[in-house]
């Protein structure tokens, strides 16, 4: 059983992580078993935040504007984890993004880790729910700040220690880490063609769109153009094309 990992957990604009961005990252350092560092900070996503995420985890355009883009800190996120095993509930989701964005800055990242969400499926009951703020109620962890990384991250490791206290004498190979495994592929940026006739579409269409283009991927970019296309028609413009 491992006493010693990063607690980690992500907010990001949505699940999908070739589409999402990250907007907050939190990493718990926990060495024997305590608490002894933490690293936190908003993203700024590049991309507006939908009502729906801003209304779960309480992050708004507003408060990621002046904070920094996920390429400016992934390097002393990754300095902060040291060669750590990870530990988060439903960890694989952290890891994706935090693995494509390290990729994207030509770092490196593989892993192993402990899912809690993994744990939860083998100690509590079936019908019980077993999302993070229904495990950490069932074991009366208190969780004051729910669907915020710094505070998630958290709830992970007294949650891993809870469990650990309870059922690790019977099953200490399921505090172990494990391998992750994610193949992330480093995105390549929208092209400068790629940003002039996107910036032609949004003056001809006349579309208020608050993403920042210098942030897109080429296949972002590519996904934004047959967007605006399909909603609003080709442009009338005439001699630019890709």
């Amino acid at each position: 059983m491992t006493d010693s990992y990063i607690a980690v957990d992500v907010e990001t604009t949505g699940l999908e992580v070739r589409q999402e961005k990250i907007t907050e990252l939190a990493l718990v350092k926990v060495e024997r078993d305590s608490i002894t560092d933490c690293f936190s900070t908003l993203i700024n996503p590049g991309k507006p935040i939908g009502e729906t995420v801003s209304s779960l985890t309480g992050i708004t355009d507003e408060m990621v504007k002046d904070a920094p883009a996920i390429e400016e800190v992934i390097a002393d996120a990754l300095d902060f984890a040291g060669d750590l095993p990870l530990l988060g509930h439903n960890l694989l989701f952290d890891y994706r993004f935090i693995k494509k964005a390290a990729v994207n800055s030509g770092l490196e990242f593989e892993r192993q880790g402990v899912d809690t969400l993994n744990l939860c499926r083998i100690f509590m009951a079936a019908e019980q729910k077993k999302n993070l703020a229904d495990a950490c109620a069932c074991y009366h962890i208190p969780q004051p700040q729910a669907h915020r990384a710094l505070a998630d991250a958290q709830s992970a490791h007294l949650l891993f220690q809870t469990l650990k206290k309870l059922h690790g004498g019977e099953r200490p190979q399921a505090f172990a880490p494990a391998p992750l495994f994610y193949r992330a592929k480093r995105e390549q940026p929208a092209t400068k063609r790629q940003k002039e006739y996107l910036q032609d579409l949004i003056k001809c269409h006349r579309i208020n769109i608050t993403v920042q283009l210098d942030a897109l991927s080429r296949s972002e970019a590519s996904r934004m153009i047959d967007g605006i296309i399909l909603q609003y028609g080709k442009p009338s413009f005439k001699g630019k094309h890709l």
